[in-house]
């Protein structure tokens, strides 16, 4: 099947994930009831109205979203941006995402989808990392990627970034999952790390449409997706009060191990990272230490 038909199959599925307000659960629930994502395009609003857990807001955000100009905007900037998009039944959707209590309905892919259900571990930490930091996020990225591990992390500045580079050095695959649409980089002085991850067969993911700004209000959600399709996460220098232990908290829900890099005492960066190995994460000092 060639590309423009393999999208055009999928248009249902894009038009999906650009209705405004409309979270993974409600999605999931719609899909439940409807089975397709066809169907739910062409309901009238007198349907929708006798849809349980759903409101006149959604109504009205579906009904407004069936805009075919639009769609096929989208399906032509894949196309010429090599995009594509799988959905939760699709084979190549990552089963251990499928798992989580929110996963996302689809996910828009550039790069090699192939290895998202190959056994992936996180490494996340501070974006104003150290060089401890740098130093230990790279070597724990190289030596796992040597044991054919995918290495994941969210392409953000400091720790994500060395995790990608350690990775791509061991000649390794990773996974970079974003909180906007493909058609963003950010940061901008990760262009050329992204156009790398996937030259060397990784890949960038999201759950967001193209279009999609930068919105720390998604960073959360681009977390949960983080852990999710992680057998474990490493946490390398997390401050206090810092993102990277709400990818922890995920973790721990999902059922996932958590691994721990300790840091200098005095280091602010060490803080939060000393605090989850007071309270039972596993300290480790060396790859050999990580077990999935």
């Amino acid at each position: 099947m060639n590309k423009i038909k393999e999208l055009e199959n999928k248009k249902y599925w894009i038009w999906l994930s650009l209705i405004k307000k409309l979270g993974s659960r409600r999605k999931l629930k719609l899909l439940e009831i409807y089975k397709d994502p066809e169907i739910i395009f062409n309901l009238k609003k007198e349907t929708l109205i006798k849809t349980e857990g759903i409101g006149e807001e959604t109504i009205n955000n579906i009904i407004s979203s069936k805009n075919e100009r639009l769609l096929n905007h989208h399906i032509e900037y894949m196309l010429k941006n090599n995009i594509n998009i799988i959905n939760i039944g699709d084979k190549e959707y990552p089963k251990k995402l499928k798992e989580i209590y929110d996963a996302p309905v689809s996910l828009y892919i550039k790069g090699n989808l192939s290895i998202l259900n190959k056994k992936n571990i996180a490494i996340v930490g501070c974006r104003e990392c150290s060089e401890y930091g740098k130093t230990a996020s790279k070597y724990f990225a190289y030596n796992l990627a040597k044991q054919n591990i995918n290495i994941v992390s969210g392409l953000a500045k400091g720790i994500d970034s060395y995790s990608h580079i350690g990775c791509i050095g061991a000649k390794g695959n990773t996974i970079a999952v974003v909180g906007n649409g493909l058609d963003i980089i950010y940061p901008k002085e990760n262009i050329e790390l992204a156009n790398k991850i996937i030259e060397t067969g990784g890949c960038i993911i999201s759950e967001y449409p193209c279009g999609t700004k930068l919105n720390k209000m998604n960073f959360p959600a681009r977390n949960r997706i983080i852990s999710g399709i992680s057998s474990g996460i490493i946490v390398v220098e997390a401050k206090e009060k810092s993102g990277t232990l709400i990818t922890v908290d995920f973790a721990l829900e999902q059922g996932r191990d958590v691994f721990v890099v300790p840091g200098n005492i005095n280091s602010f960066n060490s803080v939060g990272t000393n605090d989850l190995i007071k309270q039972g994460a596993k300290l480790i000092s060396t790859y050999k230490d990580i077990y999935l």
